[in-house]
């Protein structure tokens, strides 16, 4: 039995999220809606879930000491991290005193923060079908990957390059020949999370589709843990960064189950905490490329994914809400309601407190919702908000929600 209690009393169910961008808001609200007390932790004042949670907190999650400091000083019952770069070996030392619940565990968070541990996990330990990769620490070995050396095959053109932490896809490009390898390096330093010059470069799938596969580890009515999918999602990224996204995705039988398995030994591994027991829940975005009944394995976030904000136009209970009840035990329901689609809403231009003209101009077009997220500053390629909209047929509903998203102009004052 799951109890809960009431915020700001002696007996709250306190949970702390560590990032509070726009995906971390809509969990808090999900929570509050549960009657959690909420604690919203990022790295600079007034994110969006700050603006909604019970308390705000600011500090740098990466620095292990003011991060044991918050939690010890704020004891929630549970810590829910939704960005990359958090101190994640202070989490694992904190769940493995008893200190604090790590969702959906300590071991988790660290895998996935970067891209190295969660390829190594899925490609060598779990044997799952990836691209073929190389990890590089200089521009020298990025180059000798690509080409090949001591006899071994390179990856070869064309080659995707990331860094190895990253978030939203920033510091990822594409690489169609020799001309393009310094360039790739450059932009990868400039947009990882964490400036340490490592990269992740992939041979290039050439895949049909791509589609985010929502995974859910729930408490069932026995108190085991079962895994639950959201209906496929497709999407379409621009340089790495989520554009558009819709739900469902046609798949084949055969691709759909492919993409289940490798989702489900995914984020069984996932589960296991520090103890080697099977306890951690929550909901997982797990990345896949799919051609014809084949399907490789690319990514996975534990926590709500950006291509998932079309799930608040049409699913019964949204990834937030998932995430959520998951997340405090509680039954989960992945049900489709109805096929719809996201679009996204970009800055536009560097600078604070823009304002947002047209927004009843896009509420007009039928069917249609917004979520202006609140970000306190905006960058010309910053996502500042997101168009919904909702069809029994995915194809009008991607022209109303790219349509809305259109209507929305960011304007500086």
């Amino acid at each position: 039995m799951t109890t809960i209690g009431t915020p700001l009393s002696p007996h709250a169910t306190k949970v702390m999220l560590l990032g509070s961008g726009e995906l971390g808001k809509e969990v808090l609200i999900a929570l509050q809606r549960l009657g959690v007390e909420t604690i919203a932790v990022d790295r600079y004042d007034n994110a969006p879930g700050q603006q909604v949670a019970h308390h705000a907190r600011t500090i740098t999650m990466s620095d292990p000491a003011q991060l044991k400091a918050l939690i010890e000083a704020e004891k929630p019952m549970l810590v829910v991290p939704e960005i990359e770069a958090i101190a994640t070996p202070m989490l694992e030392e904190l769940e493995a005193t008893g200190v604090v619940r790590v969702v959906p565990t300590a071991r988790a968070a660290r895998l996935t923060m970067d891209r190295e541990g969660i390829r190594r996990l899925a490609a060598e330990t779990l044997g799952l079908p990836t691209s073929p990769y190389k990890f590089c620490d200089s521009l020298a070995e990025l180059q000798a990957a690509i080409d090949g050396e001591n006899g071994q095959t390179g990856i070869g053109y064309p080659c995707v390059v990331k860094p190895v932490m990253s978030s939203s896809g920033k510091g990822q490009s594409k690489i169609d020949g020799p001309a393009d390898v310094q360039k790739a390096w450059d932009y990868a330093m400039a947009g990882g999370r964490v400036s340490h010059g490592r990269v992740i470069v992939e041979g290039f799938i050439d895949f049909d589709y791509e589609i985010t596969q929502l995974t859910v580890r729930a408490r069932g009515a026995d108190g085991s843990i079962e895994t639950h999918f959201c209906d496929p999602i497709g999407h379409i990224q621009v340089s790495g960064d989520y554009v558009e996204s819709w739900q469902p995705h046609p798949m084949r039988a055969g691709a759909l189950e492919k993409s289940r398995q490798i989702a489900k030994a995914v984020t069984d591994n996932l589960g296991m905490g520090h103890d080697g027991q099977p306890g951690g829940l929550g909901l997982f975005g797990v990345e896949l490329f799919v051609k014809g009944d084949e399907v490789w394995f690319s990514e996975v976030s534990p926590r709500p994914h950006d291509t998932g904000l079309v799930t608040l136009a049409t699913q019964v209970q949204s990834e937030f809400e998932l995430h959520a009840r998951a997340i405090l035990g509680l039954p989960v329901n992945t049900a489709l309601k109805t096929p719809g689609a996201s679009a996204v809403i970009y800055g536009g231009a560097d600078a604070k407190g823009i304002v947002f003209d047209g927004v009843d101009e896009a509420l007009r077009v039928p069917n249609t919702d917004l979520r202006l997220f609140g970000k306190p500053e905006s960058f010309t390629k910053r996502r500042m908000g997101v168009a919904l909209a909702f069809d029994a047929d995915v194809e009008v509903a991607r022209t109303r929600a790219k349509l809305a998203a259109s209507l929305v102009k960011p304007r500086v004052v």
